[in-house]
């Protein structure tokens, strides 16, 4: 569940990407067309409600309407912009507004399905760029019957106020993230404390505000603006929480529901970290072996143990002598935890790890952190949301003593990721803002929900999506076998996105009777990139690249 906002650079992420200036003149709205459900898309009111949540939230005021521009981009000519105005404290719908900034690729089919609500995870995931990347995705005879609609959540991005609480967080050179001495657990402590102070200083009054549940309730009042009874919601990531607490909070109010690789709800949000470190673990063996198979490429062994070996030789000489004056042990891994999300990054990776090994070679090295683990560097608003909104969603321990004693006992056995992560969401042990309680996903009032998981995945592990199965009564589950990418829709598995389609379109979702309703096989391994290209060049354009750059890599 790590988010970073920034994504790759390149033409693969340029594809989606939303211009930066202001938007252009206002648009006309969409013809008038015959509609399969009755729902306006321009913004008209609809009867709001304020479904089965807390009981403190106050009737919503009347919907504000959207005034949509132009905001096109090369790759997505029709696409749209507007802001829309929601109160701080939905408890207080007459209080103070903060400012929520959406886009839609507009419906052009007569049989219009209403609004898809898109969101690339995080928390902290700009997803007005998403909209775009799924209306382009999809089949055209799906996305032309539905308004998909973008969005930056609230303090994320171009929505107002955005946060960033420690500007520089992660610049280069970071202590080693492994506490090997007092000196070095004090150094990443301190840290810790000063950007949780340093949140608390600048946001006070907006911290008790920035969680996943307010942010459901920002999506119901984008409900309301956009005249539609029901909304449609694709989720990827952290996403898939934030739809299921929206069901949970608006059951009548759901239509269509897509999950892609699923947090599991019952440890939100410490143990899950606590597993994701396995399932690293396990995705960076696989990344290593990969290498052993290509030995011919790399030179790096061919053999496992023989890869690993050279992997922590390198961390330690990075740890004593930095690459270049930048890349240490943590920002060397920072470099490769992104393989552990999408294993199109890995022949880039491999080729940064051959380079250095073969010829001491620090520009390789730091050309790929650059390009893969500098995105914690640039990404001050992504990583100042998803702490303020893991910190209040859940309870963290607050004894410094419970975090090294579980650090440890997981880096006994998963060294890659475990204290990295640890120090990635240490401020929540000093967090200002008292924590929520974890919103009971379980429902049993909703229409079938479709979800997608891979058997490998380590950001979100397989138990997630299975346990959420169990907890939406009548969903269904698509599993990718032996896939290990974060994130597998629309990235070029057409089993997967078959199944997806037909849903978007029907309503359909398959039925086994095993664990799984249906199972997809998983894509290919990547191969190793032919000697004559540049190794430091960006991955080229493709479904998954352009997927998981606009995920980011700590969704």
């Amino acid at each position: 569940m790590r988010r970073t906002a920034a994504v790759l650079c390149g033409a693969a992420i340029a594809m989606a990407g939303l211009p930066a200036g202001a938007p252009a003149a206002a648009s006309a709205a969409p013809p008038a067309l015959t509609s399969a459900v009755t729902t306006g898309t321009t913004g008209t009111t609809a009867p709001g409600t304020t479904g089965t949540g807390s009981p403190s939230a106050s009737s919503p005021p009347a919907a504000a309407k959207l005034g949509w521009k132009k905001c096109a981009t090369g790759d997505t000519p029709t696409l749209q912009c507007a802001s829309l105005k929601v109160p701080l404290d939905h408890a207080r719908p007459n209080g103070r507004k903060i400012t929520l900034a959406l886009s839609r690729v507009p419906h052009t089919a007569r049989a219009f399905q209403g609004p898809l609500l898109v969101n690339p995870g995080g928390p902290g995931g700009s997803g007005r760029s998403l909209a775009g990347f799924v209306a382009s995705s999809l089949p055209k005879a799906v996305a032309a019957q539905y308004d998909v609609i973008g969005f930056d959540p609230r303090g994320v991005g171009a929505s107002t106020p955005a946060l960033d609480c420690a500007p520089g967080h992660f610049a280069p050179v970071r202590p080693d993230t492994v506490p090997r001495t007092p000196a070095l657990e004090q150094a990443n402590l301190s840290r810790a404390r000063s950007f949780a102070r340093a949140c608390g200083a600048k946001y006070k009054d907006l911290l008790p505000y920035l969680d996943t549940v307010s942010a459901a309730r920002d999506m119901d009042a984008m409900r309301r603006a956009l005249g539609a009874k029901k909304i449609n919601y694709f989720g990827y990531s952290y996403g898939t929480y934030l739809g299921a607490v929206y069901a949970k909070l608006y059951p009548q109010r759901v239509r269509r529901l897509v999950l892609d690789s699923i947090v599991d709800p019952r440890g939100v949000w410490y143990e899950d970290n606590l597993q994701q470190d396995h399932a690293f673990e396990e995705r960076h063996r696989a990344f290593l072996a990969w290498i052993a198979e290509h030995d011919a490429a790399y030179g790096l062994g061919t053999d496992l143990a023989a890869v690993e070996a050279e992997w922590h030789t390198m961390r330690e000489a990075l740890a004593a002598h930095p690459a270049g004056g930048t890349v240490g042990a943590a920002e060397l891994e920072d470099t490769f935890i992104p393989g552990g999300y999408y294993d199109g990054y890995w022949p880039y990776l491999a080729e940064a790890f051959a380079a250095w090994v073969h010829d001491k070679d620090a520009d390789a090295l730091v050309g790929a952190y650059r390009t893969f683990g500098a995105v914690d560097a640039a990404g001050d608003n992504g990583y100042s949301v998803y702490t303020a909104v893991q910190c209040r969603d859940a309870g963290w321990p607050k004894d410094w003593n419970r975090w090294r004693e579980d650090s440890w006992a997981v880096y006994s056995k998963s060294p890659f990721m475990a204290w990295n992560n640890a120090w990635y969401n240490a401020p929540c042990a000093f967090w200002p803002t008292p924590a929520k309680r974890p919103v009971d996903v379980a429902n049993d009032k909703l229409p079938p929900a479709l979800l997608f998981q891979a058997t490998d995945d380590a950001a979100t592990p397989y138990e997630g999506g299975v346990r959420t199965h169990h907890l939406l009564r009548g969903s269904a589950l698509v599993v990718e076998e032996g896939g290990g990418n974060h994130g597998i829709t629309l990235s070029g598995n057409a089993c997967l996105d078959g199944h997806l389609a037909t849903y978007l379109r029907t309503g359909k979702v398959p039925h086994g009777p095993g664990e799984a309703d249906a199972r997809c096989a998983a894509l290919p391994a990547p191969k190793p990139r032919p000697a004559g290209e540049a190794a430091k060049a960006a991955p080229k354009p493709s479904p998954g690249s352009a997927l998981h750059g606009l995920l980011g890599f700590r969704s």
